[in-house]
């Protein structure tokens, strides 16, 4: 699932969206296009605010 395919307020955890990256990369073979690169740059920034979200719950 990409992240825009996302609705608002939709969040994935970190580990769900760490998965599709590591997905990405095997498919890649190490190697992204430039279309999968920002494929890619959506991911860690989908994945940088579900690990933020899970920092603040559990403050």
């Amino acid at each position: 699932m990409s992240p825009l395919s996302l609705g608002p307020g939709s969040v994935r955890s970190a580990a769900e969206v760490n998965e599709e990256i590591r997905a990405l990369w095997l498919r890649a073979g190490g190697s992204l296009s430039t279309q999968e690169r920002a494929e890619y740059e959506l991911l860690v920034v989908e994945w940088a605010a579900a690990i933020r979200s899970a920092v603040i719950e559990a403050a």
